[in-house]
């Protein structure tokens, strides 16, 4: 199967003669206002190398379905919540995140100064990045990873009654607010183990530089991944764009604004997009970026809007993530005096994208639950069990059964 290699699929490339004349609205950039700090580049690469893992995981689950990670945001919400980890399970955390050597001053002075540098590359861009702490109130987490917290990932920290309804409304009113509403919910309910919720959210909105005529919009065919066909909305433009194409894929790229932030699209060529996406890696992502030359085409590509979400436990288990997750094993006590009774319940993120004429909007939120595990446990009889009666000093057994069903 060849799912995306005609120009009605995701995208299509026809060489032109000439392009539009038309300037550019916005001065485009080449390069950063300043040298990134040494932070700063292992931070990238290690959320680079984590992104395409973490997609390449979560794909693997998801053949012939659509997938939109944030894994900048997976990776900041996860970088909190590292901070309050010890001994081998940092060690899962880190290794997981793929930050090799850095250590925990470097990531955090990292993300805090990367955090300052992206939202302020382009101002006819809108590129926001928040980060929060929820935690039951009167539960004892140390005042100095809540300070971290504020310090390096400018989060905002807040005590909440977990057993009032309003705890969800509170922390789902953030997570909208931060997603100009686009996520409006994160979170349902809060399980009764759980004490802390660490939460990601970044919201991004920009206008295509050379943006797409809408007077040229017209319905096409796109095939799936599963071999289906559907009308679209097929959107196209003229001007001269960075382009590459090899005997694997072809590519073009569509910078916003002042060129900051762009969107490359990808096609493989001979290779079904599943095999295609669980093949990119960094190597060959970087091989590709370098390989984009501004070329005369003609470039399709359809209107879309995508709500996803996914539960990242077992992506991240895969990636060697697993003592975290391990109530009795786990060990966040640089978190709270209690951090050996504390573990992740939950990973879990939502993102939201639309492409159109204009632009492009997406947003992402991840959340991070930290359950504890010394809570009265339950035994629930909500299957089928047995019952023995006996005796217990001569341990006689006076009777035995199995109950398989109940008597309406």
């Amino acid at each position: 199967m060849k799912p995306f290699r005609q120009i009605n699929a995701v995208l299509g490339f026809v060489a032109m003669a000439c392009s539009d004349p038309a300037a550019p609205p916005v001065q485009a950039i080449t390069e950063l206002p300043r040298a990134l700090t040494a932070g700063e580049s292992k931070v990238i690469a290690a959320s680079n190398d984590f992104a395409f893992d973490l997609f390449r995981t979560g794909n693997r689950a998801q053949h012939n379905s659509n997938v939109f990670i944030s894994p900048l945001s997976a990776s900041m919400a996860l970088g909190m919540t590292a901070n309050g980890a010890a001994g081998t399970t940092y060690d899962e955390m880190r290794a997981a995140l793929r930050l090799g050597s850095a250590t925990r001053e470097e990531v955090n002075a990292g993300y805090k100064s990367l955090i300052e540098l992206l939202t302020a590359l382009d101002r006819t861009t809108t590129f926001q990045i928040a980060n929060s702490i929820w935690y039951k109130q009167n539960y004892p987490f140390h005042a100095s990873f809540l300070d971290e917290s504020k310090t390096y990932f400018d989060a905002r920290v807040e005590a909440l009654d977990f057993a009032s309804p309003s705890a969800v409304t509170t922390i789902n009113s953030w997570v909208s607010e931060q997603t100009n509403d686009r996520i409006p919910q994160i979170l349902e309910v809060i399980r009764k183990d759980e004490v802390m919720f660490l939460i990601n959210a970044i919201y991004f909105k920009g206008t295509w530089q050379k943006q797409f005529d809408k007077a040229k919009t017209q319905p096409a065919q796109f095939r799936a991944a599963d071999g289906t066909t559907e009308s679209v909305s097929m959107m196209w433009r003229a001007e001269g764009v960075d382009h590459v194409a090899t005997s694997e894929y072809s590519a073009v790229d569509l910078p916003y604004g002042n060129t900051a932030f762009t969107m490359t699209v990808v096609m493989p060529n001979n290779t079904d997009i599943d095999t295609f996406a669980e093949s990119l890696d960094q190597s060959k992502w970087n091989a590709l970026v370098s390989g984009l030359k501004t070329s005369s085409l003609e470039v399709y590509l359809p209107k879309f809007r995508i709500e996803w979400e996914r539960l990242l436990n077992d992506d991240l288990g895969e990636l060697g993530m697993r003592l975290p997750f391990s109530p009795g094993d786990a060990d966040f006590t640089r978190m709270s005096p209690a951090g050996l009774d504390l573990f992740i319940t939950r990973v879990l993120q939502k993102t939201f994208v639309e492409v159109d004429e204009a632009g492009t909007e997406a947003a992402a939120a991840t959340l991070v639950g930290i359950g504890e595990t010394s809570l009265p446990p339950s035994f629930r009889a909500d299957r089928p069990f047995l019952i023995v009666i006996r005796e217990r000093f001569s341990g006689a057994i006076l009777f035995i059964g199995k109950i398989a069903k109940l008597p309406a």
